[in-house]
C-alpha cells in the first residue's frame, strides 16, 4: 500500500484497495444464484428487461447504463452475457486482492461498472440499500485510488488525496444519521418504546446463533441497547468532523463496536464489513501505523503541556461529558437499586425531535462544508509546497479537478431524506442529482426504520408433494424453517431468495409479485432454473427427477398472528388460491397454536388438482 501524505493517509490506503475494492469481489454473491433468479428459466429472467426500442446503442447506455446492451453485438444471449460479467468481476477482484499495482483507479472503475451493469438487470434481487452502497463507495474508490497503469512510476502521495477522501468519511456519515434519524421519524413505536430489539433478534431475517443468546439478555439491558444504538447513530456521527484527532478516534471505535455486535447477531452480508472499511476514514496514518507496528512518533510526556494539548484535553472532556449529559437527559436513564436494573425511556415526543431536526439540518450541513473547505484549502497549500515549476502546476491542476467533482458529489448528496428541503436547494442541485441519479452515485439512506414481527414471525411456507400423497414442506437452507436447525452464518453471501420471501410473509402477495413466477418455476420442475434458489430436501414424497413428475404445490401456510388470502396467477391469469387460518410460534420457538388450511395444488399446465383437504399440524 502507497503511503499518504497528511491526516487520514494511511487509512485512505487501507480502506480503499482492501476494502472499497469490494464491488467485484462481492460480485460472486450475485454468480452463485444467477441461474435461477435471472436466466432463461430463473424467477425474473434478466432479458425481458432489456427490451429493443429502436434506440441506438447510445442512447440504450445513457438510458440504461448496462453492458449487457452490447451482448447481442457479440453474439451472446443476455444470460451468457451476465455470466461474462460475472467472470471479469472475479478475475478482476482476485488480481487487486492479490496484487498493488492492481489496486487502481482504471480497475475499481470496470469493477462498478461491471456491477452497475449486474445491478441495472437484478431487479428485486438486487434493490437493497446495501447494494447502493456499495456503488456508492465503488465510485469513491474510483475517485481515491491512485492511477499507475498509465504511469511508469506512482508518487507516494497526491496534493488532493486527502480531498476526495474526505467523501468517504461523509457517507460514513449520512448513512450513520440517516439510519439513526429514520428509527424515530417512522414513528414506530417498538423504536420509541425502546423495545425494538427484543423483537428484532428473532424476527430479522436470517439470524445467527449468536442471535439466541442476545434475545436472552434481559429487557433493561435491550432497552439500554436501543439508546446505545440512538448514541452511536445520530450523537457520535458528530464527532467525524472534530477537530481533535481522540474524538474522531472514539467515532471510529463505537461505530466499529456496533457493526461488530451487527454481526454476530445477524446476517447482513457485506453491509457491516463495508460500513467498517468506511469507518476507517476516521483514522489517520499515525494510528493505523501503530497497529502495523510502523509508528514513527514516539510520545513523551511533557510538563507543562502546551496550550494546544491542553484546549483538546478540555474538547474532548466537554464532548464526552455533552454525550452522557444528553443520554441522560433524553433517555430518563435511572439506576433502580432495588431491582438493580437500569431504566430507561424516551423523555421528548415526536413533535420536539422533528422541530431539533429541522433546526440542526443546515448547521450539518454548514458543519460539512467548512470541513471540506479546509480539506481543500490544505490540499491547496500541499500543491504550492511541490517541488518544480511543472509538478507543481500539474498538481494545482489535479487539485481543482478533483475538488471541483467533490464539491459537486458533496451537492448532490444533500438530496436526501433527512437533507434540506427541496425550496432551500437551489434548483441547479436537483438537475445535477436528476443527470446522475440513474448511475447510482448518490443514494439516500436508512436502514431497519421499522421493527417487524410485532404480533409474531410470519413465513411463508410451501409444500410439495410428487405422488399427491405425501406432502413434504420445501425447506431454504438459510432462512429460518426447521425450528430444530440451528440458525446459520452465511455473511457476508447474502441468499437473495430467502431475503424476498421473508419480505413477502410481511405483507400480501401483491407487495411480491415475483412470487408467482417462483411457484410457476418451482411447479416446472427445471433443474436448469432452480439452480441458486437454495432449497433443502427435495424429495418431496416421491423419486425425484422421475418422468414428468413435476411437484405440485399444496399451499402458501402463513405463519404469523393474521390470516390472509392469496391468490395467485400466471401470465395474468388465477390459478388457484389457499385461505390460511395462522398458528403462533411462541418466543422460544414453541407451538402455541395449531392450524388448519384449505390447501391447493397446481399441475405443470396450471388446473386446479387438488380441492378441499384439512390438515392439522400441532
Amino acid at each position: 500500500m502507497s503511503s499518504r501524505a497528511g491526516e487520514g493517509g494511511a487509512a485512505s490506503s487501507a480502506a480503499s484497495p482492501q476494502g472499497l475494492w469490494g464491488g467485484g469481489g462481492l460480485i460472486p454473491t450475485v454468480t452463485v444464484p444467477f441461474p435461477g433468479l435471472y436466466g432463461r428459466d430463473g424467477i425474473l429472467p434478466a432479458r425481458r428487461v432489456l427490451r429493443l426500442s429502436g434506440k441506438g446503442l447510445w442512447e440504450q447506455l445513457r438510458d440504461f447504463p448496462t453492458l449487457l446492451w452490447l451482448s447481442p453485438r457479440l453474439g451472446l444471449d443476455t444470460e451468457l452475457g451476465m455470466e461474462l460479467l460475472c467472470l471479469l468481476g472475479v478475475l478482476a477482484s482476485f488480481g487487486a486482492l492479490l496484487f498493488e499495482s492492481l489496486r487502481d483507479s482504471l480497475l475499481f472503475a470496470l469493477l462498478r461498472v461491471l456491477y452497475l451493469s449486474l445491478y441495472q438487470v437484478g431487479q428485486v434481487f438486487l434493490y437493497f440499500q446495501w447494494d447502493s452502497l456499495l456503488l456508492e463507495a465503488g465510485f469513491l474508490a474510483v475517485l481515491v485510488a491512485p492511477l499507475r497503469l498509465l504511469k511508469w512510476r506512482s508518487t507516494t502521495w497526491r496534493a488532493h488525496d486527502s480531498v476526495t477522501f474526505w467523501l468517504v468519511r461523509w457517507l460514513l456519515f449520512r448513512l450513520m444519521f440517516a439510519s439513526g434519524v429514520v428509527k424515530l421519524t417512522s414513528r414506530c413505536p417498538t423504536w420509541w418504546g425502546l423495545t425494538a430489539l427484543t423483537y428484532h433478534y428473532e424476527t430479522q431475517c436470517i439470524p445467527t446463533p449468536g442471535a439466541w443468546f442476545a434475545h436472552q439478555l434481559p429487557i433493561w439491558f435491550q432497552k439500554f441497547s436501543v439508546v446505545a444504538t440512538y448514541v452511536i447513530e445520530i450523537a457520535v456521527p458528530l464527532l467525524f468532523f472534530a477537530p481533535v484527532r481522540r474524538l474522531r478516534l472514539f467515532a471510529f471505535y463505537s461505530q466499529v463496536l456496533l457493526q461488530l455486535l451487527i454481526i454476530l447477531t445477524g446476517n447482513y452480508n457485506f453491509f457491516n464489513m463495508l460500513t467498517i472499511v468506511l469507518a476507517f476514514s476516521l483514522l489517520d496514518e499515525e494510528h493505523v501505523g501503530r497497529w502495523l507496528g510502523r509508528s514513527k512518533k514516539r510520545h513523551t510526556s511533557t510538563w507543562p503541556p502546551s496550550l494546544r494539548s491542553l484546549l483538546s484535553a478540555l474538547t474532548e472532556l466537554s464532548a464526552y461529558a455533552f454525550l452522557l449529559y444528553w443520554s441522560i437527559q433524553y433517555f430518563s436513564l435511572e439506576i433502580n437499586w432495588e431491582k438493580r436494573l437500569l431504566d430507561s425511556k424516551v423523555a421528548f415526543t415526536y413533535h420536539e425531535f422533528t422541530t431539533w431536526l429541522r433546526a440542526v439540518t443546515l448547521p450539518l450541513v454548514g458543519l460539512g462544508f467548512l470541513s471540506l473547505s479546509w480539506e481543500i484549502l490544505f490540499a491547496m497549500y500541499r500543491c504550492f509546497c511541490v517541488r518544480g515549476c511543472f509538478w507543481k502546476l500539474w498538481a494545482t491542476l489535479q487539485w481543482g479537478v478533483f475538488a471541483t467533482a467533490t464539491l459537486g458529489m458533496f451537492a448532490v448528496s444533500l438530496v436526501s431524506k433527512w437533507g434540506p428541503s427541496s425550496g432551500k436547494l437551489w434548483p441547479g442541485i436537483h438537475q445535477m442529482f436528476s443527470a446522475v441519479e440513474r448511475f447510482q452515485v448518490v443514494n439516500s439512506y436508512g436502514l431497519f426504520r421499522r421493527m417487524t414481527g410485532v404480533g409474531g414471525r410470519p413465513e411463508v411456507v410451501l409444500e410439495g408433494s410428487y405422488d399427491q400423497q405425501t406432502w413434504t414442506e420445501i425447506e431454504f437452507m438459510y432462512k429460518p424453517g426447521n425450528v430444530s436447525r440451528a440458525p446459520p452464518v452465511v455473511a457476508p453471501h447474502q441468499p437473495r431468495l430467502d431475503w424476498q420471501m421473508w419480505f413477502a410473509a410481511l405483507g400480501p402477495h401483491t407487495s411480491s409479485p415475483w412470487f408467482t413466477s417462483f411457484v410457476y418455476r418451482l411447479l416446472q420442475g427445471k433443474e436448469e432454473g432452480e439452480r441458486g434458489w437454495g432449497l433443502g430436501d427435495r424429495s418431496w414424497g416421491g423419486p425425484e427427477g422421475a418422468p414428468g413428475a413435476s411437484p405440485g404445490v399444496r399451499g402458501q401456510v402463513l405463519w404469523g398472528l393474521q390470516a390472509l388470502s392469496w391468490a395467485l396467477g400466471a401470465m395474468g391469469q388465477v390459478l388457484g388460491g389457499l385461505r390460511v387460518f395462522s398458528w403462533v410460534l411462541g418466543t422460544r420457538g414453541q407451538v402455541l397454536g395449531g392450524l388448519w388450511a384449505l390447501p391447493w395444488m397446481l399441475g405443470t399446465a396450471g388446473q386446479v388438482l387438488r380441492g378441499l383437504q384439512v390438515l392439522p399440524r400441532c
